[in-house]
């Protein structure tokens, strides 16, 4: 047995879907005879995650990422495999389980919309059983973690997008959960409540030891936040392992940008491919598998008096793009 707070191991999980289709003919048959297609969610996924860390659990629409949250919060049971979170099989024992896990849906809410905020958090402490003592002191952590203060007696539906998913955060860690489950937890927030929520992230992770698992579209949360992701796609496991390690292997092209006094005649340099020149600024590509960058710069240096240097990696998106493509998702 390893120190992961998180084992999955062979979970397999499949559902019925109906089939019909267009018509009015179809539609009359399909209320006595139906036709259901097999569609596999999830493929023998095995991970482990340890106490601490922040994943990032990505994949395309439809690759089978919920369907692994539910399993881990105990909501759906698979057909097949093991799933122990510390020491609980969810579905299982979901009811001691779910103390100590917290959950935030980004287009979902556990507030309730038209009272204060303050009252959902009440309700919230009567349903988990906090302590009062806890309640008071967690309340207040997170009242001024997160800016708080001037919302707490607002209702929710008066909220903007970015102070709700705040109170959502809050909500789900008011019971003092050591796993927190994200799904988009910045949808649709400006960049300052992403900032913020962000941060704070960070923040519970560090101080705290919340262990995290961040579900997201959005590239830069991941980059932001994550030190390893677990990529799915059709329902299988396409990738674990760390960003740097993916940025290498799919991420050695760069792109240098060099300034420099006047110069009118063209530079080639040997191992890269000029892109654009002009006589202050020229913009050359390389592959760092086959020339570093100190390589490109000597050569430029025999030529040029070199003003500034900018290097530009591929985009986080690219990276993620190329990695689906290979897999044809």
């Amino acid at each position: 047995m390893t120190d992961s707070m998180i084992h999955v191991n062979g979970i397999n999980k499949a559902f019925l879907v109906a089939q019909r289709t267009a018509g009015l003919r179809q539609a009359m048959k399909a209320l006595f005879v139906r036709k259901h297609t097999r569609v596999e969610a999830l493929k023998d996924i095995s991970f482990s995650i340890k106490q601490g860390e922040i994943v990032g659990y990505i994949g395309p629409n439809g690759a089978g990422k919920s369907t692994t949250i539910k399993v881990m919060c105990g909501i759906l049971v698979p057909d097949a495999g093991q799933c122990s979170i510390m020491g609980y099989t969810p579905w299982k024992e979901r009811a001691a389980y779910v103390k100590h896990i917290g959950v935030v849906f980004g287009q979902r809410s556990q507030l309730w919309w038209d009272v204060p905020v303050i009252d959902s958090m009440e309700l919230l402490r009567d349903i988990y059983g906090i302590s009062q003592e806890l309640y008071r002191t967690n309340l207040a952590e997170l009242t001024d973690m997160l800016a708080l203060e001037e919302i707490l007696q607002t209702p929710v539906r008066q909220l903007s997008l970015g102070q709700r998913m705040r109170c959502e955060i809050a909500a789900s860690l008011l019971h003092s959960p050591k796993l927190l489950f994200l799904d988009e937890p910045t949808i649709g927030l400006d960049a300052i409540s992403k900032l913020a929520v962000r941060r704070f992230i960070k923040r519970i992770n560090k101080e705290r030891g919340v262990t995290v698992i961040l579900t997201t579209h959005d590239m830069s949360d991941i980059e932001a936040l994550a030190d390893r992701i677990i990529m799915i796609g059709k329902g299988e496991l396409l990738y674990d392992g760390s960003l740097e390690k993916l940025r290498g292997r799919f991420g050695s092209s760069r792109t240098v940008t060099v300034d420099y006094r006047e110069h009118q005649e063209p530079i080639g340099i040997k191992g890269a491919t000029r892109l654009s020149w002009t006589p202050e600024r020229a913009v050359y590509s390389y592959d760092m598998e086959h020339i570093v960058l100190a390589d490109v710069i000597a050569q430029l240096s025999q030529s040029l008096e070199i003003v500034d240097i900018a290097v530009d990696v591929k985009d986080i998106d690219e990276i993620i793009a190329q990695l689906y493509e290979e897999h044809r998702i």
